[in-house]
């Protein structure tokens, strides 16, 4: 029996409470590459979250008959036959991954934020959670099957940029259908916690299908038949309804676009060198300005050609200038291309080549062959995905309504973030305070029990320092086994004042590393610290199920933290929301607050350590309650290579990475920013001597 109940639907159905400016921020986005951008670039958006929404209304169909799990695999193992063929011939093209790279770069984007307060620790997030864990390479970024795809994709020429850079659509030349599927998977990455069903079918179609293991040559990772078995003999039948539809959705799309790349393929396969210049000139037409000067093509300056947007007819008119007559064995053109020329790098090694190629012919007198279209390989499909996009709207917005009542209306809005995104703004504000706060530490922060948040100037050995001498000083020399134990009823007062922060427990990791961050080694650490937080999936060691398995020993029992009826327990006393409420919210900033993370980080991870861990251990089993919780922290956070230690490597590795791109000036004030996110934990800890600070005697 489980000690905390297990979850196996969404969010409840539930008005989504917006503020107007984001709702008229959202409803301005119209294009499905401004979409895509938006929602790997600003998770920390208001308006994102209901983009996200708003997608995945014009993409979602309404659940008819939900099918068998073993239904539901025979089709995507018809799918996936019908398409093997056809997948065998394009594997490893380079066109084709540059093209495939938009949707096979985010696989399994749906899971980076599915384990979360509002969903653990339900089994089946914990499955995907242990998949996703595999996905990633186990925490480590170039072990991960991106990495992997990017290494595949670098070994064939084709270098791009990272998700989130400006031009990486570019870059990948992402035609319409690819960037339209884009979006559906961007937008569920979003939005998991409300949409559970649909990321399990979603998830297992794609995985199942296994389209880019083929084109990529990658290993094929975890095997997701089983999950989408196991959640049908727990799930409701609407919810099994709901992932039905998302499945089939996904072999449908996943057909069109395998069909599209084969169209493609073909096309440039049929295509003539006249044609093939045409697409590089329109690719840098965009990027020519006036650097041309006075260089002119037919009776135009070649500028005003290429500003028109006529690539076709400036490819003609250059075959017939003097730029293509070769002189001394080159053209002008071509020695423009090469070393010292004004077009040299312009031009990647792949276009080099074809244009050499294409002077050469015209050079050998071959006739001028324009007798080509544009490609429009799954155009009409796009455009019917984009009316959609552009006609939907998130569904049972709100706007307005009451500020939260309390700090327990506060929290249930931020564990709902999904359904409450008009919450952001209230709670960035509330970090900033709080930060703010916290600096009054930096000069008497020696004085703490537990932490010792007094400022010092940053150098690897000097933060390492710092960590032992507190750590030995702060919570292992001062432990001396108790002599005396609380009666049960402070035993578990005790656990119940500090209870509402261990059943969030990971919660101010859950957001980080997630996509286009993971490469990052500081992002990618904090990943792996919430995935362990989570028992990599394993509910046993779910730290989550572990504090439900010490409240139920005692016999407390209470509602999920998402819940209306979590709202109205008394079990747990109000002074525990403030701590809650602070974790919530800077979680919610993983770009903007990533420094002030990884100093808190340190704090709750040092937290876990000593005397006062040994402390509640020796309480519990003096009357006879679970122990796990306490044993899980003082495990995991050990010093010598637990968390404790890896929050020190995940600082020097974001500062270090910092100089190298910016120098000692900016390492100095992002420093005080992370300490300042560590001052932040101490604040809550140390309230002996926050109260003394307040009252001026400190």
């Amino acid at each position: 029996m489980t000690a905390v109940d297990d979850l196996t639907t969404s969010l409840p159905t539930a008005p989504i409470m917006a503020g107007a400016a984001a709702v008229r921020e959202c409803a301005a986005v119209t294009e499905p590459r401004e979409m895509f951008r938006r929602l790997v670039s600003e998770p920390e958006s208001e308006a994102t979250f209901l983009l996200a929404h708003r997608v995945l209304a014009a993409f979602l169909p309404e659940p008819g008959e939900a099918a068998t799990a073993a239904e539901l695999l025979a089709e995507a193992a018809a799918v996936r036959d019908g398409l093997a063929g056809t997948l065998d011939d394009l594997r490893g093209d380079p066109a084709t991954l540059r093209e495939r790279a938009a949707v096979g770069l985010l696989e399994g984007c749906w899971l980076d934020t599915l384990s979360q307060p509002a969903t653990q620790p339900a089994l089946i997030v914990n499955r995907l959670l242990e998949q996703h864990f595999a996905l990633r390479g186990r925490g480590v970024p170039e072990r991960s099957t991106a990495a992997h795809r990017r290494r595949a994709l670098e070994e064939r020429g084709v270098t791009l940029p990272d998700l989130d850079a400006a031009d990486f659509l570019d870059r990948a030349g992402a035609r319409r259908l690819t960037v339209v599927a884009a979006c559906l998977h961007l937008a569920l990455c979003r939005v998991p916690a409300s949409h559970l069903p649909e990321v399990v079918g979603v998830y297992c179609a794609f995985r199942v299908l296994g389209v880019d293991g083929v084109l990529f040559g990658t290993p094929p990772g975890p095997d997701a038949a089983p999950i989408l078995t196991e959640y049908w003999a727990s799930a409701p039948r609407a919810d099994r309804a709901r992932a039905t539809a998302a499945f089939r959705l996904v072999l449908e799309l996943e057909a069109a676009l395998v069909g599209m790349l084969a169209d493609v393929a073909a096309w440039e396969r049929a295509l003539p060198l006249d044609g093939h210049v045409t697409r590089i000139v329109a690719r840098h037409a965009p990027f020519a300005g006036r650097q041309h000067g006075p260089v002119r093509v037919g009776r135009r300056l070649l500028s005003d050609a290429l500003a028109d947007e006529d690539a076709r007819q400036v490819v003609w008119e250059l075959r017939d200038s003097e730029y293509l007559r070769r002189r001394d064995g080159d053209s002008p053109f071509v020695r423009a291309t090469k070393f010292g020329g004004p077009m040299f790098g312009v031009f990647d090694e792949a276009e080099a080549r074809t244009l050499a190629a294409w002077e050469a012919a015209v050079a050998a007198g071959e006739e001028p062959d324009f007798d080509f279209e544009p490609c429009a390989a799954g155009d009409a499909t796009a455009a019917r995905w984009e009316e959609a996009l552009r006609s939907a709207a998130p569904p049972g917005v709100v706007t307005g309504g009451p500020a939260p009542a309390d700090e327990r209306h506060l929290f249930h809005r931020l564990v709902n973030v999904e359904r409450f995104p008009n919450v952001l703004d209230l709670a960035r504000d509330h970090v900033a305070e709080v930060l703010d706060q916290s600096e009054a530490l930096f000069t008497v922060g020696a004085r703490g029990k537990y932490t010792d948040a007094t400022f010092f100037e940053y150098s690897p050995e000097a933060l390492s320092a710092h960590v032992e001498n507190l750590y030995w000083t702060k919570l292992v020399d001062p432990y001396v086994p108790l002599a005396e134990i609380p009666g049960r009823d402070a035993v578990i007062a005790g656990q119940k004042r500090f209870a509402l922060g261990s059943l969030i427990d990971g919660a101010w990791a859950h957001r980080s590393g997630v996509l286009g961050r993971y490469h990052r080694r500081s992002e990618a650490m904090l990943y792996a610290v919430h995935a362990d937080e989570m028992g990599r999936g394993e509910v046993p060691k779910n730290h989550i199920q572990l504090i439900g398995q010490v409240l139920a020993s005692m016999g407390v029992t209470l509602p999920h933290i998402r819940t209306e009826e979590f709202l109205d327990q008394r079990e747990l006393p109000d002074g525990g929301y403030r701590f809650a409420v602070y974790q919530l919210c800077l979680a919610l900033f993983p770009d903007s607050r990533h420094p002030e993370i990884l100093g808190y980080n340190l704090g709750i991870e040092m937290f876990g350590l000593g005397a006062l861990r040994l402390h509640e251990k020796q309480k519990l089993a003096a009357h006879g309650f679970d122990v796990s919780y306490e044993e899980a922290h003082l495990a995991i956070d050990n010093l010598s290579a637990g968390h404790a230690r890896q929050a020190v490597e995940a600082i020097d590795a974001h500062l270090d990475l910092l100089r190298r791109d910016a120098g000692a000036d900016v390492v100095a004030a992002r420093w005080r920013r992370i300490w300042r996110g560590y001052a932040s934990f101490a604040l809550f800890v140390e309230e002996r001597l926050v109260r003394r600070l307040m009252a001026g005697v400190a």
